[in-house]
């Protein structure tokens, strides 16, 4: 870690350049922090950062916070993504549940209740992945996140289209490729996400450095982090952003049902699990639906079996339509920390707030 940069950190006070040098230097070598090191947080020695945050993530999307919330199916329609975004994050459209025609709706309602930068994620494997793209192209969206798929296959035609493309993985492996493909930024997200996951297993904590240190683009972290002080621990290991997907899912603005919302607010560590993994590795909340698949892979269940248990509409039964107990309920780990539904902007805010208490106070002390 001892040629660690953070390019999260722009000021001139000296207490929070030796804080973070302190971080990242062994105690033997603990002293005044170089003028090389890029640790230029805020203009004044004034520890509050809100409305003076930059970094190549806020640059890239034209934001004030590195906050990304994710483009999560039955939960990230134009209502939640506009309010992240005139909160000063990057609201996301999630198109993985949404027929072509219903994401260019979202689109024009999104632009109509907001000026600021949104974009929209596209998962790779949507069965009408071009008329998603073409549409994102025809609305003129500047921003796409694309998951679950190569890079190579449509990075290059939404480049020519001036759209700022950025990629989530699971491995360093892959955000190399991101990168060769053209992609702006990378999403490196940790097996402790919702939803599909990677096959890798590697969590937040350990992904989020090698990626990092693996590529020159700019890293997003993501799985498992809810918390302003889970965001600044991911930027010391290298991010410099995060994205959150289970925080926002908890959003008043959220079209998630009400009931699902409910049991993720009531939810403990242990409640998630990833499975389904012969098929597509996927996070979701233990339920019956849970059990009856844990139960078909005792059993040896082959996969053609597994696909027909899984059947059609299954994660709209639960996440969108509210029936928790046969429904698919795709949520993260970081389900164990949430238990408020609030609105979007409060959540950006609550987030910052708590980032900037991390940032001033990072170890704690007796």
């Amino acid at each position: 870690m001892n040629n660690v940069k953070y390019p999260f950190l722009k000021t001139r006070s000296s207490r929070l350049g030796t804080i973070i040098s302190n971080l990242s230097t062994p105690n033997s070598q603990l002293a005044t922090p170089s003028p090389k090191l890029e640790t230029y947080l805020y203009p004044t020695n004034d520890l509050s950062i809100m409305g003076d945050f930059s970094n190549r993530i806020t640059k890239l999307f034209n934001i004030d916070f590195p906050i990304v919330q994710a483009g999560m199916i039955w939960a990230s329609g134009w209502r939640l993504a506009s309010a992240v975004s005139n909160a000063g994050g990057l609201g996301l459209i999630g198109s993985g549940s949404m027929y072509p025609d219903v994401l260019k709706e979202h689109i024009q309602k999104c632009k109509s209740a907001t000026d600021r930068p949104f974009g929209v994620n596209v998962p790779l494997l949507y069965p009408d992945i071009d008329a998603h793209i073409q549409i994102c192209i025809e609305e003129k969206i500047k921003i796409v996140f694309t998951s679950a798929g190569n890079p190579k296959t449509w990075t290059s035609v939404l480049k020519e289209n001036g759209i700022i493309v950025v990629h989530v993985v699971s491995s360093s492996k892959f955000a190399l490729k991101s990168e060769e493909a053209g992609c702006d930024a990378i999403v490196a997200e940790g097996f402790e996400a919702g939803g599909h996951n990677g096959r890798e297993e590697t969590t937040t904590m350990v992904l989020v450095p090698t990626v990092a240190g693996a590529v020159k683009i700019p890293v997003i972290a993501a799985g498992g982090i809810v918390t302003g002080r889970q965001m600044l621990a991911a930027m010391v290991m290298g991010a410099e952003g995060v994205q959150m997907g289970s925080r926002f899912v908890t959003s008043k603005e959220a079209s998630s049902h009400s009931a699902f919302k409910n049991a993720i607010i009531n939810a403990a560590e242990g409640d998630t699990v990833l499975t389904l993994k012969q098929l597509t590795p996927v996070r979701m909340m233990k339920n019956k639906f849970f059990k009856d698949v844990l139960q078909a892979e005792l059993k040896g269940a082959t996969v053609d079996e597994l696909e027909t248990l899984l059947g059609r509409g299954r994660a709209k039964k639960g996440m969108f339509e509210g029936d928790i107990e046969e429904g698919e309920l795709e949520i993260g780990q970081g389900s164990a920390l949430l238990r408020e539904i609030l609105p979007a902007a409060d959540i950006v805010k609550s987030v910052w707030k708590e980032f900037e208490e991390g940032l001033n106070n990072p170890i704690k002390k007796t």
